[in-house]
Parts: C-alpha cells; sequence; structure tokens
C-alpha cells in the first residue's frame, strides 16, 4: 500500500513501536503516540528529549525548527536546552541561503536561550528545497513533569490562540498567487503570513503561565491533523473520551476565509501555535483568566470524559463524532 505525505497512520505508527525494545531502565517515558517527548531518568530531574523535521515551510525553516521543537518540550513541563540540526540542502543552493538559515538557528535559539551544540550538515540529491532536522534536549524537575496521558475524567479542556496558527500562516507565505486567484485579498494574505509571529507559533509561554498557577494534569501541542487530531491523541493517550462545544472553537477569521477560498477544513489544518492542556474544572477559570491578562487568547473547549462516552464534538445539529482527518489539510492541498 502507498502513503501520502504527513503524518504515519497512528495504527500503524503503534504497530511499529510495539516492535521496539527499550534497554535502558533510565528511559521512564519512550516513543509513544500522543506523546510530545521522551524522559530519561537523571537522578534528580529528568531529561528530555525531542526530534522533529521542517518539511513545508521554506522561507524561514531555522527558525521553525527552534520553535517547533520547543513546543513540544514546552507541553511536557521542561524547559528546551540543547539543540543539535541536521541540515539537508538541495544541488545548487546559494551560499546566502545557508547564511540566512544559520542566523535564523542563532536568532531562536538566542531568544529562548538555547545553545546550539552540534549537528550535521550536507548537500544532498533528489531534494527540492532545504529540509531541517531538530534535536532537542532539555530538562524538567520529576515532580513537575506533565504527561498527555495524565488527563483526568471531568478535566476541562484548555485551547490557547485559536485555529489554525501554523497552518493559515503556511499557506499564505507558500502559495500566495493560488489564494489570489481564489478571491482571497492582499491585505488577508499578509495578515496570514504574520500569524507565524502574531500571535506566534510558540506555546512556550503560555505553557509556564499555566504551570504556575494551577495544577495542569496535561498538555497536548496539536501539530499535522490540526486540532481535532491533537484531541484524538490527547483522549487515547490517556484512555479516556472527550467532548467539546464546536461554537467554543475560536477559528481564526483570516484561517477561516483561506480555508474556505481552498475548500479545506480549519479543523484538520496544522495547528502549532494552540495549546491544548486540561486541568480541573474548578481551576480553568483561573488559567484562562490568567491567560488573558498575560496578553494570551485561551478559552474553554469541553471536558473530558470516560473512554466508554467516545470522541465527541457538539454541533448546532446534535453530538457527533469528532471528525478525523488521516491526513493534515496542509498536505492534502499540496498532494493535489
Amino acid at each position: 500500500m502507498r502513503m501520502d505525505t504527513g503524518k504515519l497512520p497512528a495504527d500503524f505508527l503503534d504497530k511499529l513501536l510495539k516492535k521496539n525494545k527499550i534497554r535502558d531502565t533510565r528511559v521512564v517515558l519512550g516513543p509513544k503516540p500522543g506523546e510530545d517527548a521522551a524522559l530519561i531518568d537523571l537522578g534528580d530531574r529528568y531529561l528530555v528529549a525531542k526530534t522533529d523535521p521542517i518539511t513545508f515551510a521554506t522561507d524561514l525553516i531555522g527558525w521553525y525548527v527552534v520553535q517547533v521543537n520547543s513546543n513540544d518540550l514546552a507541553v511536557m513541563g521542561a524547559t528546551p536546552k540543547w539543540l543539535l540540526v541536521t541540515l539537508l540542502l538541495p544541488e545548487g543552493v546559494e551560499v546566502d541561503v545557508v547564511d540566512n538559515i544559520f542566523d535564523q538557528l542563532i536568532e531562536a535559539c538566542d531568544a529562548l536561550d538555547i545553545s546550539l551544540i552540534g549537528g550535521h550538515t550536507e548537500i544532498t540529491h533528489d531534494i527540492d528545497r532545504p529540509i531541517a532536522v531538530g534535536a532537542l534536549l532539555g530538562e524538567v524537575d520529576k515532580e513537575k513533569a506533565i504527561l498527555t496521558s495524565d488527563a483526568k475524567s471531568g478535566d476541562s479542556i484548555i485551547l490557547t490562540k485559536g485555529i489554525a496558527v501554523e497552518g493559515t500562516a503556511l499557506l499564505a507565505r507558500e502559495t500566495p498567487e493560488a489564494l489570489l486567484a481564489a478571491g482571497v485579498s492582499q491585505g488577508t494574505v499578509d495578515q496570514a503570513a504574520d500569524l507565524l509571529f502574531n500571535p506566534g507559533i510558540s506555546v512556550v509561554t503560555e505553557a509556564r503561565i499555566m504551570s504556575s498557577v494551577a495544577d495542569v494534569h496535561s498538555m497536548h501541542d496539536p501539530t499535522e491533523g490540526g486540532l481535532a487530531t491533537g484531541l484524538r491523541e490527547l483522549a487515547k493517550t490517556a484512555g479516556l473520551g472527550l467532548i467539546v462545544d464546536k461554537r467554543n472553537i475560536p477559528v481564526l477569521d483570516v484561517c477561516r476565509e483561506i480555508c474556505s477560498a481552498l475548500e479545506l477544513d480549519p479543523m484538520g489544518l496544522i495547528a502549532s501555535g494552540s495549546l491544548l492542556a486540561t486541568v480541573s474544572s474548578m481551576d480553568a477559570p483561573r488559567v484562562v483568566s490568567t491567560l488573558i491578562r498575560e496578553g494570551i487568547e485561551a478559552c474553554e473547549i469541553g471536558s473530558i470524559t470516560p473512554m466508554r462516552d467516545g470522541i465527541k464534538m457538539r454541533t448546532p445539529e446534535g453530538v457527533r463524532e469528532l471528525p478525523s482527518f488521516p491526513r493534515d489539510e496542509v498536505a492534502r492541498y499540496f498532494g493535489r
């Protein structure tokens, strides 16, 4: 069976990972669908490790690779510290392009107090654009580590910023001509492209704020497959169900307009920039109000339920199964 671009199907990935045997007993959390990073016991704290590639974006690839890997550590409650990057470059790449990527890497690392400690660079054949793969290490006190699987039945689900920050920005930056041809105004394209920085795709700040004001049971970074996939991963990893209210899910205006023009669904659009978190229903109002006071939009979109209740979405037409997106809408669009 031939596969499309995007993540491996979750069931297939789970099957592959079951072949893996972890031999070091210090590995507290290894590869597991729905968890954002690995945990290694260093005695008084955990080393947190993550690797993630940048394949869609081209103009800010060095900056991107720092942000997406940092997000995955932040949702574990960890502080990002040390970064390695593998940079694959196409034949004939201009020196200025490579120099610019490194400038982006250094600037992004400096902003988050991350040390670039190594990696690999290579000019290779049969690729038409740069590809960056980051491997980020960080650390967290043992009692402060947060797992996706620790969500609890009855928790409120909080979403920051709205959807879909990264997917909308990617479409605006990579396919502006197609958007203009579809009737989207230049002003909307420019506004969408700026979403990378306003409100931004980093969730490091909001993760830190949440952890400082409440006992956060779980956090998750919805990336490929969008909010719907992130919610499914959260529920399945915790062995629970959930229900969200479609009317409470903040879809950014520019996202709605661009998705309408390209016939895409915002719920399945790569959603880095938003943070999913679960806290007790008593703590949720304080968490939301604190985030808003700090200038970060946030709202309650639903709650965690027992597994038997399934993974649902409340709509004006009634309660339905939450939409499923085996392939991210950005990947589907580029695959056309």
